[in-house]
């Protein structure tokens, strides 16, 4: 029997996985960094927690994650040609003692089994909705691209910063990256406008990562972002984690298998609600397995961490997993 870690190389490389690679199991995601540590985020069903950004989050009960409230007197950044006046990115330099945790978390993975993955969220668009909101971050990508430039410039290199000390402290051989692109059904912005802004950024911040030992780059983009798979590819991204279903993932597979795999393909939406039951799991789990194969895909909930919102859900989901596992293996 192969080990988690061999299973999955076998799976992206399209050779001779015994069994599907059952969702984030060969993933040891690190969150004891400093940066997570002591940033702030609202925990389930609180409201207004203000991050070192100035961004104020909420996470409603029955919803998968927080998210920025950006009424008008929220917003950290109004006006996008006056960004350096109000955005400040938070310090990255931590004592010593601050990375003890992580550096323990690390040292105490069996790396046979699993990969060692920081954790970095939200990603560089993201952080730029976050920051102006949602409307006016795509907005100015038509209004204000020089100074839209300037500001993913500068999130971009207070990455590369934070990932040169990540890689010194804890020596990381994957990287568990989110940054949602899209809808259900539509990307944000064309390819070409993805290709403008943002290409270059991710092949910066991904090629460091991969200078560095990291062997995986792990990228969570749960929506449709099929047109930016080429992008994806160019800018080192081994396993695109989120790719909901709307994404005909056969037909990624049969174009791009061998240099992207797809991790995902049960929509959380549909299995991750108040009346969820193990029959709506099993039949869900079932027609992703079968419809998309043995190899460069991993079956996986949408949802960007191994969790679920209601209780159970994740868990049933690795059963129905392991079920398929030996039918189809």
């Amino acid at each position: 029997m192969l080990t988690k870690k061999q299973n999955l190389l076998e799976t992206i490389h399209g050779g001779n996985p015994d069994r599907f690679v059952n969702q984030y199991e060969f993933l040891h995601i690190i969150m004891s960094d400093p940066f997570n540590m002591t940033d702030p985020y609202p925990e389930y069903g609180q409201s207004n927690v203000v991050n070192g950004w100035g961004v104020t989050l909420s996470w409603p009960e029955g919803t998968p994650g927080g998210f920025p409230v950006h009424t008008q007197d929220k917003i950290v950044c109004p006006d996008i040609t006056n960004w350096k006046n109000t955005v400040k990115a938070p310090n990255l330099i931590f004592p010593d003692s601050m990375w003890e945790e992580a550096i323990r978390e690390a040292e105490g993975v069996d790396r046979n089994e699993e990969f060692v993955a920081p954790f970095i969220a939200p990603g560089i668009f993201e952080r730029c909705h976050y920051l102006l909101s949602i409307e006016e971050a795509l907005t100015n990508l038509y209004m204000e691209p020089d100074s839209m430039k300037d500001l993913i410039k500068y999130i971009t290199e207070w990455e590369l910063k934070y990932a040169e000390t990540l890689c010194e402290k804890l020596h990381p051989d994957a990287l568990f990256h989110h940054d949602d692109w899209g809808s259900q059904i539509s990307t944000f912005f064309s390819p070409e406008m993805f290709e403008e802004f943002f290409l270059d950024s991710y092949k910066q911040l991904y090629g460091y990562y991969k200078s560095h030992g990291v062997q995986l780059i792990i990228h969570h983009s749960d929506s449709y972002a099929a047109t930016l798979v080429p992008y994806m590819i160019e800018m080192g991204i081994d396993i695109w984690q989120g790719v909901m279903s709307s994404n005909r993932i056969p037909e990624l597979i049969n174009q791009y298998g061998g240099k992207l795999s797809f991790m995902g393909g049960i929509d959380s939406a549909k299995v991750d609600f108040p009346g969820w039951t193990p029959e709506i799991v099993a039949s869900e789990v079932k027609k992703a397995c079968e419809e998309n194969g043995t190899k460069y895909y991993i079956p996986n909930a949408s949802q960007g961490l191994p969790m679920s919102t209601f209780e159970g859900v994740y868990e049933t989901i690795n059963g129905e997993i392991d079920k398929m596992s030996k039918i189809m293996f």
